[in-house]
């Protein structure tokens, strides 16, 4: 147990733990690392990276959190945790790594969360910076850690944040946020759907300038952020980026100045067309060319398992969407794709999270949807659909794909758009993406 204040609790030693015990070492700044995790897999690694810093595994011990000044909690540990409320409770700092990375970042920060589409939406807008010669840093939730990203050379931070991080931020500062969403998530960690989307709120803390998607009104900031917002999605009128048709021809715009007709980008979906206009609001609102953005947009092809396209065989197209962890994200890609008369194929299934999945009936139905049901939730989503589209069950990837195959016609799409995380048969969503993808070429070339 560590008796001395001005000592740093560092909970959690995965990707953001080590970057903060990185960080506060290059500080000099004295901390202890802990683990609720009896045998944390990198345990070795932190040993010898740490060597002089005292590092507890398991249960959390109370006595040594009420001796720091300051707990640093990782995304994967909930600040409920009964040790790190007591410590909150007797007046100890609980705070993430993004808060700490606030205190640090001395150039303008983007910040981008929503239930979906914050990976494509923030890459992105950092693609958007990279083509306006602006030196950016692209991370968060994504990618490289907020910690790692602190350069005094950085002109521009563009980060992707979940509910997780935003729990301990305080006042993010942010040059621009936005929430581009929010649909049921998470709800095996809070309570209810009003803590996740206060969660979600706490991005606006000390924003700058508000990004907000018209047609969800939970991305509404509360009354005293004192920000006037501007819009996007929908039809573009003042103050906002949207849709506008001339001659026929449906346009990207701002206000009511067309910016490139939709039918030139390349990321597929409808969903991916307001992507791309939260992208550019969030873009103008951080000072980036519209030139710039537009080119970015006729060039960015999308990211791996957000609505990839895959492969096609006798005239049967497959998509790859295993980033869809929430039924929102699975309801934003069927109507993507839905191509009424021919059929969309949906392959859905994994750990549910406490959703539910009767959410999922009405757009099955409207898009002529039949499912395919994999992992362990299975038998809860086919009660909750069944009695309105026609259901299989698959025991593996492999078999998933061959009988949604078997169930496709020419003109038929097929899409693994699980609407659950991939714990249970899976590492992770990537490796659920690439053994669909796999599944797929093995059909191909049969």
């Amino acid at each position: 147990m560590i008796a001395t204040s001005k000592v740093k609790a560092v909970i959690g030693t995965g990707i953001t733990g080590l970057s903060v015990a990185r960080f506060l070492a290059a500080q000099q700044q004295a901390f202890v690392l802990l683990d609720t995790r009896a045998a944390p897999p990198n345990l070795e690694q932190v040993k010898k990276e740490f060597p002089g810093v005292t590092v507890e595994c398991g249960e959390l011990n109370p006595q040594t959190l009420l001796a720091c000044d300051e707990i640093i909690v990782s995304p994967g540990v909930a600040v409920a945790t009964p040790a790190i409320a007591q410590a909150q409770a007797a007046g100890i700092s609980v705070v993430g790594d993004i808060e700490l990375f606030s205190r640090y970042a001395r150039a303008p920060i983007v910040a981008i969360t929503g239930s979906n589409a914050k990976s494509t939406v923030t890459s992105l807008v950092g693609e958007m910076a990279k083509t306006a010669g602006i030196r950016v840093a692209v991370g968060g939730n994504l990618g490289t850690p907020a910690l790692e990203l602190l350069d005094d050379q950085v002109e521009l931070y563009v980060m992707e944040l979940s509910s997780f991080q935003l729990e301990t931020v305080t006042k993010l500062n942010a040059k621009v946020a936005t929430i581009l969403n929010i649909s049921a998530d998470h709800l095996d960690r809070y309570d209810n759907m009003r803590a996740y989307i206060l969660a979600k709120l706490r991005v606006y803390f000390g924003a700058e300038n508000i990004v907000v998607n018209r047609n969800d009104v939970l991305t509404q900031p509360p009354l005293a952020a004192g920000v006037k917002p501007v819009y996007f999605g929908g039809r573009a009128d003042f103050g906002s980026f949207g849709l506008l048709s001339r001659d026929g021809v449906e346009f990207l715009a701002k206000n009511l100045t067309p910016l490139m007709p939709a039918a030139e980008l390349k990321i597929r979906g409808r969903h991916n067309i307001d992507n791309a206009l939260a992208a550019l609001a969030l873009g103008d609102a951080a000072g980036i060319p519209l030139d710039a953005m537009v080119a970015t947009l006729k060039n960015f092809s999308g990211l791996r398992h957000r609505c990839e396209f895959v492969a096609e065989k006798n005239a049967v197209e497959f998509y790859n969407d295993s980033k869809g962890t929430n039924i929102g994200a699975t309801l934003a890609a069927i109507s993507g794709l839905a191509r009424n008369p021919q059929q969309l194929i949906v392959i859905l299934g994994g750990e549910g999270k406490g959703q539910d999945f009767a959410e999922l009936t009405s757009a099955l139905a409207a898009a002529n949807c039949r499912a395919v049901l994999i992992g362990r939730d299975a038998p809860l989503i086919e009660q909750a659909i069944a009695s309105t589209v026609a259901v299989s069950l698959a025991g593996s990837m492999q078999d998933a794909v061959n009988k949604a195959f078997a169930l496709a016609h020419p003109g038929d799409a097929i899409l693994l758009s699980p609407a659950c995380a991939s714990f249970d048969m899976f590492k992770n969503y990537e490796d659920r993406g690439e053994k669909f993808c796999l599944a797929v070429r093995e059909l191909c070339q049969s």
